[in-house]
């Protein structure tokens, strides 16, 4: 095993690595806010269920 101060050592060299690397912070855009009117004032789409029935009446002849 590595000594304690030795696994520090490598920790803080590792961070001072971090430190010096550039960075390219890229904005973000600000979220459009939204009142809760406006939601209603979408239209949903329309929902529904089919029932496909494929049994065949037992009281028509064959």
């Amino acid at each position: 095993m590595l000594d304690a101060f030795i696994i520090e050592e490598i920790r803080r060299r590792e961070q001072e690595q971090e430190n010096q690397r550039p960075r390219l912070d890229i904005p973000l855009p600000e979220p459009r806010p939204q009142r809760q009117n406006d939601r209603a004032d979408e239209e949903e789409p329309q929902r529904g269920v089919i029932i496909i029935d494929y049994s065949s009446p037992m009281d028509l002849p064959a």
